[in-house]
């Protein structure tokens, strides 16, 4: 197949999820077009199947903000009809959906009829999805798409409740390269962080206050009374001048590494005996199954989809939003024994075997066909 894929190309969930799978469909040996405003984080090194076309966005006076959406539908659309796809799959329902939608309009008028799957990620329907300004493109672009998926059966339940939508919609759940995200042998690099041999603890994400950051301080400073341990905060984003503030105010700072943003992000994993997550909302949860892929058990909230990934009381303990005391109790309860340590970090890792890519990448391989099939057929 030849696959067109439009996403963000930042460091957030929804981007990280479309560059894998689009490498991934390249290795499968499927040519892969990124369709974007610059070259995808992850989209590091080079396959004969992989390209990439840049949206550029010309900046006029007469506009207080470049029309990106315009730009990016007439890309698709150049894009579609000199690269001949098959399918177009856009990631995050804005503005790629009602992009997609936009050019599909236009390509019919060459008589190219291209299908399109939209993947709805998390925020775009829990948060700006639902934002008045946008509710009714967001609806109409999802009911126009010709496939729809949900990263989790709590965001397609989420989406059915707060949108009409009269389209169905797959779970395809996300996924982890297992051959990318294992354990890797970087004793030295454990041993430069915790020179007592304490227990690392890591935290990932992009700072923004849905993921709670703050509340990592509170937890680790409440384990330190019991464990002697080191906390990693990976990635940077609002919310980080604040964490750092309160390490100073509870006197935590020398347990404490602000890392910023990591490419290899495995290799912290990998030294790592705890990950933290206390989410506000999470659609999946991708960082904890990266963690997890690494052999480290998870302390997350209950909400979203991380019921789905994380199971409590056997690869980690979930809790209720904003409960420091008992996510720290159970933080405390999985470190301070090496055996039970050992044993949901096992736990973990087979829970994190169940998200394989070479098991979800055939689900979406089979919808694509299925979703070109239908719309060949005039019934997408």
């Amino acid at each position: 197949m030849k696959i067109g894929i439009v996403c963000y190309p930042t460091f957030g969930g929804s981007g990280v999820v479309a560059t894998e799978l689009g490498k991934a469909l390249a290795d499968n040996g499927h040519q892969v077009h990124f369709i974007t405003y610059s070259q995808p984080a992850r989209l590091d090194f080079f396959s004969e199947n992989l390209f990439y076309h840049e949206v550029s966005v010309s900046n006029y006076p007469l506009f207080d903000y470049a029309p990106y959406e315009l730009a990016l539908s007439s890309k698709m659309v150049d894009v579609v009809r000199f690269e001949k796809l098959d399918i177009l799959h856009v990631h995050y329902a804005i503005p790629h959906a009602s992009a997609a939608f936009m050019a599909k309009q236009i390509l019919a008028t060459y008589n190219i009829h291209i299908p399109v799957v939209t993947t709805l990620h998390g925020t775009d329907i829990t948060l700006v999805g639902r934002d008045v300004t946008f509710k009714p493109v967001v609806t109409f672009s999802i009911n126009q798409s010709d496939g729809v998926t949900a990263v989790s059966e709590d965001l397609k339940r989420s989406t059915y409740d707060h949108f009409e939508i009269t389209k169905d919609i797959r779970v395809i759940p996300n996924f982890i390269d297992l051959n990318r995200f294992s354990l890797k042998p970087k004793d030295h690099f454990k041993k430069a962080i915790a020179p007592q041999n304490e227990r690392i603890i890591a935290h990932t994400s992009n700072f923004r206050k849905v993921k709670r950051t703050q509340d990592v301080m509170y937890i680790f400073q409440k384990v330190l009374k019991d464990v002697p341990a080191k906390l990693l905060m990976v990635g940077d984003g609002p919310e980080r001048v604040n964490c750092e503030q309160i390490a100073r105010e509870l006197g935590i700072c020398e347990h404490v590494r602000f890392l910023g943003k990591q490419d290899a992000v495995e290799e912290i994993l990998s030294v790592s005996d705890l990950f933290l997550i206390p989410s506000a909302s999470e659609s999946f949860g991708l960082a904890a199954l990266e963690a997890m892929a690494c052999k480290v058990p998870v302390i997350s909230s209950n909400i979203g989809g991380l019921p789905e990934l994380n199971v409590d009381g056997v690869t980690g303990f979930m809790d209720n939003v904003a409960d420091v005391e008992s996510m720290a109790k159970h933080a405390v309860y999985i470190l301070q024994d090496d055996a039970r340590l050992a044993e949901f970090k096992e736990n973990a890792l087979k829970r994190a075997k169940e998200f394989a890519l070479d098991r979800i990448l055939p689900l979406y391989e089979d919808f694509y066909n299925e979703i070109i099939a239908l719309s060949k057929a005039g019934l997408a």
